[in-house]
């Protein structure tokens, strides 16, 4: 009936398949038959698909043919398998027949197996016996040995006294393992034993302790307290094992004492470490250092004799210079947290961080070459965690800051001082006026540099730019201090007595704050444009200048008020019969630039022209305040080529002030000569011509300049006045791009002009 059912199910399946197949095969042939010209190809069509469906079949054959040689083999296995499990079965039905046939066998043999029990026990007895009757003797003659050092010969008679109290022991734990008092019957027996041990345990310790000595002078002592705790360290794992197996382990086991031995040396390491501190801050201000280098001396030299002695008293695997070396590490590591913990000052957090993060690994102590390749550098973990780090530094940049900001302080008021001593400053090599301040203040800036160079570059730039800002409100008082010296000195210029020479070095010391600012960060720093350095130099360039300009300034400010009496001189009526007072101005500006010598210079350029300028300014305002007015022509002829001597008299100063300085100012003066031009001119008609000439060359000229320059001539009526200033200004002109105006800082009283005009 299945068979029938699984026919009829295979059948209709297969005419489902069939169905399936006939319309796949319809929809491909309608597909490729969709127009005429196709019926052509149904031959190569057919054979197409008659290829297909052969290849298919060889397809499907092979795959059958796997699947039919796999159930074959896997139905062969099945078979065999079948065959194993019966003979198992029959293995296992004899085996259980043999062994109930044997237990009558096995319970008549306890008797046997108490009897070897029995048999042990007395044998160990027997063979302990002279052990047990000698033991107070060979407690003597252990202590002995100890006493003496024979401490191997100790240890032997030691180990001999423990075996045979821990064989008697196990055979009565065997025998009656709830027996106690036997137990302790022996155990009090074999008492002095652990007083034995306990004593030779202090005489290895105290070796182990005294190890680096002990290896110079005698290292075979050493060698033999290592082969002891060997010894131990064996017993102990044998007693463990023998626990394992049968629970019993002796008294005082395990001993561990390889474990104590690292221990012991971990704590001689720590106590070598913290016992060199021989002096403390309020004993010696140095202290740290002296402690921080006794440290890096004795981790060094007994790290060297671990590596070059120890080692070779010790079994490979106890990879002792390994384990020191952490235990160094570990110690060092410790001390340092401690003393970072501390209230440290300043220099002394100095020297602990170059000693962390420098020392430790130089050549001075880690990476020496005799530690090499034990001690690799770069493995080391650091003694300090970045954190107690980054507070040390910040502790570090603020104390440093305040003892900045004090020592800048004091430095600008010890040179405050100097500047009214009745004494010149002192000069440098090339004759310059100088005071001590640059020096002070870069010396100091150099040193603490050169301490955070120590450190760490990070730190070097921190500081630099520290400095850097630091030195800008310095030049802040700096100038402050330099104007209150000029202010107290106008009060009474008879005092200080050499202010003009400390002047000139307050300038001088500008350039030479410019250019030690320019050597340290060529020096300490890597990256020109290091990021907070370039604006903080650009400020202090800054304000250098503007106290440079205001000394200069300040010097000049110094000539002219020695020039005023023979300024107001200047264009006069005593001037124009015949007066003395350029002569007078030019020999008191050469004498006193013969002390502007001393100025370097780029300053001492910008005075020169300045002055200049400011003489050029003076002489033009004293033509402008209108204090003469020509009456004719020979006045106004004599008038203008006394102009013009004069502009040649203040060209040939001034160019000889600048020969040393490279200024060049001569068009200044062509503007005196100018004027005298139009105050020359004897035609009136041609006046407009020679007015719009000198407006072109200076087109900053006002009105009230050509007005007060016109009634000066004293020819020009109100209406040719009128007419020639409305007229040139209709005019335009186009300046010179060189020109640097003047004619805006003089000014023209405009009452006087207006009772001129009226």
């Amino acid at each position: 009936i299945c068979k029938r059912k699984i026919l009829g199910l295979h059948c209709s399946t297969m005419e489902e398949t069939d169905r399936e197949a006939v319309a796949t095969a319809v929809q491909r042939v309608a597909g490729m038959l969709q127009r005429p010209d196709q019926l052509d190809k149904v031959e190569q069509y057919r054979r197409r698909e008659a290829r297909k469906k052969a290849s298919v079949e060889a397809r499907l054959k092979a795959a059958i043919q796997s699947q039919l040689d796999g159930v074959r083999t896997g139905l062969s296995q099945l078979h065999n398998a079948l065959n194993d499990v019966k003979d198992i079965q029959r293995s296992l039905i004899d085996v259980n027949k043999d062994w109930r046939q044997s237990i009558n066998t096995i319970e008549n043999l306890k008797d046997v197996k108490d009897a070897v029990v029995q048999h042990s026990q007395l044998a160990a007895a027997v063979e302990n016996l002279k052990n047990i009757f000698s033991v107070p003797e060979i407690v003597r003659e252990t202590q002995d040995l100890t006493e003496q050092g024979e401490l191997l010969q100790a240890h032997r008679k030691l180990m001999d006294l423990e075996c045979s109290r821990d064989d008697l022991m196990y055979e009565q734990y065997r025998m009656d393992s709830k027996n106690t008092h036997d137990m302790n019957l022996i155990h009090i027996y074999f008492g002095d034993m652990q007083k034995l041990s306990e004593e030779l345990a202090k005489q290895l310790w105290m070796v182990v302790q005294r190890s680096l000595v002990t290896v110079r002078r005698d290292p075979t002592l050493l060698v033999s307290v290592v082969r002891i705790i060997e010894r131990e360290e064996k017993i102990d794992r044998r007693m463990l094992d023998r626990k394992k197996q049968t629970g019993f382990i002796p008294p005082g086991r395990p001993k561990k004492w390889k474990e104590k031995m690292f221990a012991i040396l971990d704590r001689t390491v720590t106590t070598r470490i913290e016992g060199t501190q021989a002096d403390t801050r309020e004993s010696d201000k140095m202290w740290l250092v002296r402690h921080l280098e006794i440290i890096r001396k004795y981790v060094l030299d007994d790290l060297l004799v671990t590596k070059n002695l120890m080692v070779q008293c010790f079994p490979p695997h106890y990879d002792i210079f390994k384990k020191l070396l952490s235990m160094y590490h570990q110690a060092l590591s410790t001390r340092m947290q401690d003393l970072a913990s501390e209230d440290l000052e300043a220099n002394e957090i100095v020297s602990l961080l170059t000693w962390v993060l420098n020392t430790y690994k130089s050549t001075e102590m880690m990476g020496n070459s005799e530690l090499a390749p034990e001690v690799d550098v770069n493995s080391l973990n650091p003694l300090i965690s970045q954190n107690a780090v980054d507070q040390l530094l910040s502790k570090y940049m603020s104390t440093l800051t305040s003892n900045i900001i004090g020592w800048l302080r004091k430095a600008l008021e010890t040179d405050k001082k100097d500047w009214i001593k009745e004494t010149e400053p002192e000069a440098d090599q090339d004759g310059y006026y100088q005071t001590t301040l640059p020096a002070i203040v870069f010396q100091m800036f150099e040193q603490n540099l050169q301490v955070a160079a120590q450190i760490s570059e990070d730190l070097k730039t921190k500081v630099l730019l520290l400095c850097l800002q630091q030195m800008n409100s310095f030049l802040t008082r700096y100038k402050e201090g330099a104007q209150l010296y000029k202010e107290e000195h106008l009060k009474n210029r008879q005092h200080p007595q050499c202010y003009v020479q400390y002047m000139i070095a307050v300038i001088n010391n500008c350039q030479t704050f410019k250019e030690s600012i320019i050597s340290l960060k060529r020096k300490y720093l890597k990256n020109e444009m290091e990021e907070g350095t370039s604006s903080s130099h650009a400020n202090i360039d800054v304000i250098l200048d503007i106290i440079a300009k205001e000394g200069c300034s300040s010097l000049l400010d110094e000539v002219f008020m020695d020039l005023e009496p023979h300024l107001n001189e200047l264009m006069t009526k005593k001037w124009l019969i015949g007066s003395n007072a350029v002569d007078t101005i030019c020999v008191t500006v050469e004498d006193y630039f013969n002390d502007f010598a001393r100025i370097k210079k780029p300053y001492k350029k910008k005075m020169t022209v300045e002055a200049h300028r400011r003489v050029v300014v003076e002489y033009i305002k004293a033509i402008m305040l209108k204090r003469i007015s020509f009456k004719n022509a020979d006045e106004r002829k004599e008038g203008a080529e006394r102009m013009a001597k004069e502009a040649d008299q203040f060209r040939f100063l001034f160019k000889k002030l600048a020969a040393g300085s490279g200024g060049d100012t001569e068009g200044l003066c062509d503007i005196i000569v100018a004027i005298a031009e139009v105050i020359k001119l004897t035609d009136p008609s041609l006046l407009y011509l020679e007015v719009s000439t000198l407006v072109s060359k200076y087109p900053d000229i006002r009105d009230d300049h050509i007005a007060a320059l016109l009634t000066v001539r004293g020819d020009a009526s109100r209406d040719m006045k009128q007419t020639i200033i409305e007229t040139l200004d209709q005019g335009s002109s186009q300046p010179n791009p060189n020109y640097v105006p003047i004619f805006k800082e003089i000014t023209v009283p405009t009452l006087s002009v207006q009772k001129r005009l009226k």
